[in-house]
């Protein structure tokens, strides 16, 4: 029996569509938490992705401020939750991102495949990358060496084992063969996912989710040999105390995750909405004013608190991007510490003496976060532009620690939106299910780190476009 696209109880939940600023009040004013609650139905589980909020969230917004047909938004995409809860409700879902893998992985989750044929295709891969291995080892040693600049080179031998690139390889390879793109990008995924993990998959890192991933100083074999790595040597490696993994096979992961992908197409098929997905800019969308009924998104937190680009990189140097090109995309991402070229925007009062208080504490600091409200300012000037009067903007924010000040991220956005013309009825909080999110630290509280202390609850910002 096929499952259904969502648990059938939480739609009862979910108040008849309605427009306006009580219901936007009563929808913050609900549990936003959604701790407990299955998060892994459709395809919201085909690929890691740091900090993504329940699919529930944006669900509950889409059917208590839409209806069926009308236009709903994720200007910053990320792992695709909104667009993905938009089609299964009916909507029309848009999404854009600057980031590849973010593209990468709202296209796949929201495009309907043959399940039969690309089953088939993927005992194909499966098969030829086995026999690749065991019959064309040398040749694809051949391939690694020239397959990569320099620095791409070196980045991949210092997180990669040379057996788990041969299996990477024999993968990517097969995966390239494929015409049809749709499919293509769909077992690129699945690929991507077996490296893009919390615990690092099949690389040599452990928690991909913090700002600097850590590598392993000790590395077993499947069959529980000691890999001697950084100058440790067995059997003194058996002793050391932290930074121990496992070798993985990429060919078992691959198998493991594309079956599990494959199974989660049956929940695409009879989706009722349809889907635009690009690269775009959320400072600048390619859309037309008053053309959209809901945003639903969740910018980056400020000065790379969670650094995308940091695990991201670690599969996206396999399927085509140099890391000199990647160190420049993400010198491009909301967020960015980097504010040497940044174009500052005028902030209103109370965001203006916060950045500057803590710009006394730490000018480079500072400057990021001035960086940072001046591009969510442009990001907020878009969504007023696009959205039609009457509608709403739900924005999912974090706050970060800078210096020990806190940077006051919600209420500087709501300040920054009143003075663009929203209007902002209330925000709200939820609590964070860290244990259950691809975050920096665990659920857990640790008083000496800051990481922990400013990721545990986020809030919920309700902008109002008022109508004439």
């Amino acid at each position: 029996m096929q499952q259904p696209l969502w648990p059938i109880e939480s739609i009862a939940e979910v108040p008849a569509a309605r427009n306006g600023r009580e219901a936007l009040q009563a929808l913050l004013a609900q549990d936003l938490d959604f701790r407990g609650e299955e998060s892994g139905y459709a395809s919201h589980n085909f690929h890691a992705f740091p900090a993504k909020f329940p699919p529930q969230l944006p669900r509950k917004f889409i059917y208590g401020l839409t209806e069926p047909g009308e236009t709903v938004l994720d200007p910053m995409v990320g792992s695709g939750t909104t667009v993905v809860e938009a089609l299964l409700a009916g909507r029309r879902a848009l999404g854009y991102d600057i980031d590849p893998l973010a593209v990468l992985a709202s296209r796949v989750k929201t495009t309907p495949l043959d399940a039969a044929y690309v089953a088939a295709q993927r005992a194909a891969i499966l098969r030829n990358a086995t026999l690749a291995i065991r019959e064309g080892r040398a040749e694809l040693e051949a391939a690694l060496d020239t397959r990569w600049d320099e620095a791409t080179r070196a980045f991949v031998d210092y997180w990669f084992t040379r057996d788990t690139q041969v299996e990477l390889l024999a993968l990517l390879r097969e995966i390239e063969r494929i015409a049809e793109p749709a499919t293509r990008d769909f077992f690129a995924l699945a690929f991507s996912a077996i490296i893009v993990t919390k615990s690092g998959g099949v690389s040599l890192a452990f928690d991909l989710a913090h700002t600097r991933p850590h590598r392993a100083k000790v590395v077993y074999t499947r069959s529980g040999e000691i890999v001697a790595r950084d100058g440790i040597l067995a059997p003194e490696a058996a002793r050391a105390p932290y930074l121990k993994k496992t070798l993985r096979s990429p060919l078992e992961e691959f198998e493991k995750r594309s079956l599990h992908n494959v199974r989660g197409l049956a929940s695409v098929q009879p989706a009722r909405g349809c889907v635009g997905m690009s690269f775009g800019d959320a400072q600048a969308l390619p859309l037309a004013s008053e053309s959209v009924d809901l945003i639903v998104t969740s910018p980056p937190y400020a000065s790379n608190a969670i650094d995308y680009m940091r695990a991201h990189k670690f599969s996206l140097v396999w399927l085509g991007y140099p890391v000199g090109e990647l160190g420049r995309r993400r010198g491009a991402y909301i967020g960015g510490e980097a504010a040497r070229t940044a174009r500052f925007e005028h902030l209103p009062t109370r965001t203006a003496q916060l950045v500057g208080e803590i710009g006394a504490l730490d000018t480079r600091k500072g400057q990021a976060l001035r960086r940072y409200y001046s591009e969510m300012t442009r990001v907020l000037r878009e969504m007023w532009r696009v959205l039609r009067p009457g509608k709403a903007a739900i924005v999912v924010v974090g706050s970060s620690v800078m210096r020990g000040r806190d940077t006051e991220t919600h209420a500087c956005l709501a300040e920054i939106g009143q003075t663009l013309g929203f209007d902002v009825p209330t925000i709200g909080v939820r609590g964070l299910d860290r244990d259950r999110r691809m975050m920096p630290a665990a659920h857990k509280r640790d008083s000496g780190s800051q990481i922990q202390q400013r990721m545990h609850e986020e809030y919920v910002i309700g902008f109002l476009k008022p109508t004439p």
